[in-house]
């Protein structure tokens, strides 16, 4: 999957999420062999038109559970399937962890999404703020 990087990235900033052929690269180096994340892509006709990445949390407040922290299906490919087996494979993932549920966070600059993942049975719980502060290390 590694090889997949610059494709990654390409996609990764079609949804305006900058990254590097060589950062995502050396983060699926970081990624891939921990079995607690979870990545698979998506191809048509031989090219790489979506990626999915999925993790194992364990929450204080609420326990284990599964989150998307990341899904992005190319504007050529959307209205697919590609989106809907991305998803279906995290979750087949998450199942086999025992994990009993998955979440997602979708922004609300974003409204094209919110019917697709209520599509797949996700049910909206609350809307949040996030917040980002820079660290000097």
């Amino acid at each position: 999957m590694s090889a997949d990087a610059a494709d990654i990235a390409r996609l990764a900033n079609e949804l305006g999420y900058a990254a590097s052929t060589a950062e995502i690269a050396s983060r699926l180096q970081i990624l891939l062999p921990s079995p607690t994340q979870f990545v698979a892509v998506a191809e048509s006709g031989g090219a790489l038109v979506g990626w999915v990445a999925a993790e194992q949390r364990l929450l204080l407040e609420s326990g284990e559970r599964a989150e998307l922290v990341g899904l992005v299906v190319g504007a050529a490919a959307r209205r697919s399937g590609a989106g809907s087996a991305l998803v279906a494979a995290a979750e087949g993932w998450a199942s086999s962890r025992k994990l009993t549920m998955i979440c997602v966070r979708s922004n609300v600059s974003r409204p094209e999404s919110h019917p697709f993942y209520e599509r797949l049975g996700y049910v909206r719980r609350k809307t949040q703020h996030v917040y980002l502060k820079p660290l000097s290390c």
